[in-house]
């Protein structure tokens, strides 16, 4: 089992407190893993096995359990009888209106109540009008390099090699039982993808045509990291003889982020202070599901490493975005607790050219915020102009 310490942390936080806690991700990222992880903690701390109600949604045990009375009922009947009952549910968006039960145990003071599922609908509708501000959202992703680093450990090879297989497989948990067969990851990953389309996105979403969803993944693989349109997709589509509309690719993109496949992530004018409403980046949840998808066709080294900053900040800052100055382009601002920082992400800026260009939209910014250049590269010089050069290994093996 690998330890995910930085979501146990956040959980642990919110341990015996109010809200509702709601782990988020991509299907086997490794939700129920950090479940176990909590439950062990649990167990540690005291806690009678009889006062944690753990109910896994893809178990066949629980598969009678289709309403929300049915989950309500069960739940009431395994209650124990003094303590705090901690409720430690998996992939709960399969009960209808599950909501209304689980606010209705949320109202006795002795219950705590953690949850999972692999779509955000069960947050932008059944959520928000049940529930409310009454729990806290806990987002997962697959392992970050730090802990890709520690689950491949065994094999013994430096950190580059571990680079390379990171961006090359990704960072989904269960690719470690298969650590030295590509062929078993590769049909591990297109079991994920093919679970995910069909029961979080074809199924969940009733894709009239299923075929243009595939067609439009493949796309947003090949030009993940690029601004994003849904009018030049679909005229794209259309070209190559299928033909679709900007608002049907709309929406099937809102469909493949709320199945946390991609995420999207919108333009902040640095000037204007206001975010923009157009030409936000895609960003692919996990390098190894992109790889599947492109066949490396549009294999974009830098692309890919842009990716991988993203979703580093992501875990580390409580807002990112894209940066816009002007004609300028500023990879990413990111807004955490101790402030704002910027990072321009390159794949070598060994050229002088190349560097002067990464260097121009940070050097642009007219405040003192922290700014990072972020590349491959082991530079003697670590500072241009007060912007601070980081190796990319360097970085994503910073604690967060």
């Amino acid at each position: 089992m690998i330890d995910r310490t930085h979501y146990l942390n956040n959980l642990l936080r919110f341990r015996d407190k109010s809200p509702i806690k709601v782990i988020t991700g991509v299907r086997r990222c490794g939700k129920s893993t950090l479940l176990d992880l909590f439950e062990q903690h649990l167990l540690r701390d005291g806690v009678p096995k009889e006062n944690i109600i753990r109910v896994n949604f893809e178990e066949m045990k629980f598969d009678k359990i289709k309403t929300y009375t049915e989950l309500n009922d069960y739940l009431v009947s395994v209650k124990p009888k003094s303590g705090m009952a901690y409720y430690i549910i998996d992939e709960i968006q399969r009960v209808e209106k599950w909501e209304k039960a689980i606010n209705s145990i949320r109202l006795d003071e002795n219950s705590d109540i953690y949850l999972t599922g692999s779509n955000a609908a069960m947050l932008s509708s059944e959520l928000a009008t049940v529930i409310a501000g009454r729990y806290v959202e806990i987002k997962m992703y697959p392992l970050s390099f730090s802990e890709y680093k520690i689950a491949y450990a065994e094999t013994g090879k430096s950190d580059t090699d571990m680079f390379s297989g990171y961006l090359d497989d990704g960072g989904f948990p269960g690719l470690v039982e298969y650590a030295s067969d590509q062929t078993a990851k590769s049909i591990y990953l297109d079991g994920i993808l093919n679970t995910i389309l069909m029961k979080d996105v074809v199924s969940r979403g009733e894709v009239r045509d299923p075929s243009l969803m595939e067609k439009l993944l493949a796309y947003l693989a090949n030009n993940s990291s690029s601004p994003f349109s849904s009018q030049k997709i679909a005229n794209y589509l259309t070209s190559a003889g299928r033909k679709t509309s900007a608002v049907t690719i709309d929406s099937y993109v809102a469909l493949l982020e709320k199945a946390f496949v991609i995420y999207r992530v919108g333009r902040y004018d640095i000037k204007g202070k206001g975010l923009l409403k157009t030409l936000g980046k895609v960003y692919f949840v996990d390098t190894g599901l992109k790889n599947l998808l492109s066949a490396r066709s549009g294999f974009d080294y830098g692309n890919d490493l842009e990716g991988l900053v993203y979703f580093e900040l992501a875990r580390r800052a409580r807002k990112v975005r894209v940066g816009k100055l002007g004609r300028l382009e500023v990879d990413f601002i990111a807004e955490s607790e101790a402030g704002k920082s910027y990072y321009q992400v390159c794949a070598s800026v060994m050229d002088s050219n190349v560097r002067d260009r990464e260097l121009a939209p940070l050097r642009a910014i007219p405040d003192d915020y922290p700014k990072y250049l972020i590349t491959t590269d082991r530079l003697p010089n670590s500072d241009f102009y007060g912007i601070r050069h980081v190796n990319i290994l360097d970085f994503l093996s910073e604690n967060s």
